[in-house]
């Protein structure tokens, strides 16, 4: 095990992961050290400066080296995220779950025993180039206890999944193939149905034709015996018209026939003899009355 605690694989993981951000820390130290010397280059030019002067030089100077440090900081902290990232991505893999403790980053004793392992990766004249041409997954650590119950898990579902991949493509064949029987049943029906309906259509043309002759014929009949009902009827309204002109002149004759008849029966004998025996007799009966009332006694 060497300084840090790790297996040698991980440790060259971790110098590569140092050379990296040496050489970062480099190019921003440099960055840094053009800003002082472009200052120096481009306002150092007199002898003698005010204190305003150099207050403003300095300000201008601060805020230039203010950003270039801020900015490395913060590519340092996304670099750290996207490196541990890639750890618990295949972390993942294995479905292992990583912890971190963030307590540790401030351990002075860490830090200095870090300090140390590059100092000696860095210095040394006799280290090894690192050359990292296959990029390996993440390993679990301890073949053996959990882990080894973990890995046989992992293979037993994936055995099962490949067998329920293998059932299913045959299930989809299946499907697939009962559709298609599903589609030829389908056309088959259509077809017989096209074919009835053609039957049916033909049928019902027949019967249609036979239908509206039937119906034009009735309504031929029906005119026709309207059309006689109406001349029927015309021909009665003009015989009672005529009726009704006879009776009235019958009756107007058969009026005047009473008067002319009471007229001559006036002037005959026997109605004059008669009219003068009524003339008589009533007189005779009033002549009874008043003799008769003499002698009806008073109330």
């Amino acid at each position: 095990m060497a300084e840090l605690g790790l297996n040698e694989h991980h440790q060259n993981e971790v110098i590569n992961y140092m050379r990296f951000a040496r050489s970062k820390r480099g190019l921003r130290l440099k960055t840094v050290d053009s800003c002082f010397q472009d200052l120096k280059d481009s306002r150092l030019v007199e002898e003698t400066f005010t204190i305003d002067e150099v207050s403003e030089v300095l300000s201008g100077l601060q805020a230039v080296v203010h950003s270039e440090v801020e900015s490395e900081l913060i590519n340092t902290a996304y670099t750290n995220v996207l490196l541990l990232r890639q750890l618990f991505s295949q972390a993942e893999k294995w479905y292992l779950k990583l912890q971190t403790d963030i307590s540790e980053l401030e351990n002075r004793e860490l830090l200095e025993q870090v300090a140390e392992f590059e100092k000696a990766e860095f210095t040394s004249s006799n280290k090894k180039p690192i050359i990292d041409i296959i990029k390996p997954k993440l390993a679990p650590l301890n073949e053996g206890g959990t882990t080894e119950l973990l890995n046989k898990e992992i293979l037993r579902l994936q055995e099962e999944n490949e067998k329920l991949k293998s059932r299913l493509k045959t299930i989809e064949i299946q499907a697939t193939n009962a559709l298609d029987e599903k589609s030829k049943l389908e056309r088959a029906l259509q077809d017989l149905q096209l074919d009835q309906g053609n039957q049916k259509n033909f049928i019902k043309a027949e019967d249609l034709s036979d239908l509206e002759n039937t119906v034009a014929t009735l309504k031929s009949e029906f005119q026709k015996t309207l059309n006689d009902k109406t001349e029927n009827q015309k021909s009665l309204e003009e015989s009672l018209a005529t009726a009704k002109h006879d009776l009235l002149r019958v009756q107007e004759q058969l009026s005047m026939a009473e008067k002319e008849l009471e007229k001559k029966f006036q002037q005959t004998a026997a109605y004059r003899n008669m009219k003068e025996i009524l003339t008589k007799k009533n007189d005779q009966l009033k002549d009874l009355r008043r003799r008769l009332a003499k002698y009806e006694p008073e109330d």
